[in-house]
């Protein structure tokens, strides 16, 4: 696990916080993910969350690109394409990123409550773990901490 602000790609995790604005904007919790492929550095997907939009509670930002992405690639597995999002991903997320062998995984703020990386059961760090992708969290930290915090302050 890598920590800091400003590790490569930052300009991903800028899209993917414009994108968890827009779901805010929308009534969602404000998570953003863009899934980047590595070998040529294009954007093959992106979103925010729309589990409220779609009424659907898998419907987190990093399950839309994967599935995107699989639908586009015509492949369910993703091993050149790395993961950029704006909150430590949920098990649920992380489960599915290991599933697609999702190369690298950046994210910004850690979650203590609800995290599956560096927090709760560690799914990359499990022995039933089929890929443990590379993990570099902090990335974009403060502005994704202040995202979330101002929505749900708002929401009190």
């Amino acid at each position: 696990m890598v920590y800091g602000q400003d590790k490569p790609g930052s300009a991903y995790m800028r899209l993917a916080l414009e994108a968890a604005r827009r779901a805010a904007a929308a009534g969602d919790v404000p998570v953003g993910a863009v899934l980047v492929d590595a070998t040529t550095e294009n954007i093959v997907a992106a979103a925010g969350n729309r589990v409220e939009q779609d009424m659907d509670p898998t419907a987190h930002a990093e399950m839309i690109v994967i599935r995107e992405a699989a639908t586009l690639r015509k492949d369910v597995r993703l091993p050149n394409c790395d993961l950029y999002v704006t909150l430590e991903p949920c098990p649920m997320c992380a489960t599915a990123i290991s599933f697609a062998r999702i190369r690298r995984v950046y994210f910004g703020a850690f979650d203590p409550k609800g995290g599956g990386v560096e927090n709760g059961p560690r799914i990359f760090d499990q022995s039933t773990c089929h890929h443990r992708p590379d993990v570099y969290g902090g990335i974009g930290e403060s502005d994704a901490a202040a995202l979330l915090k101002e929505f749900f302050a708002a929401r009190r």
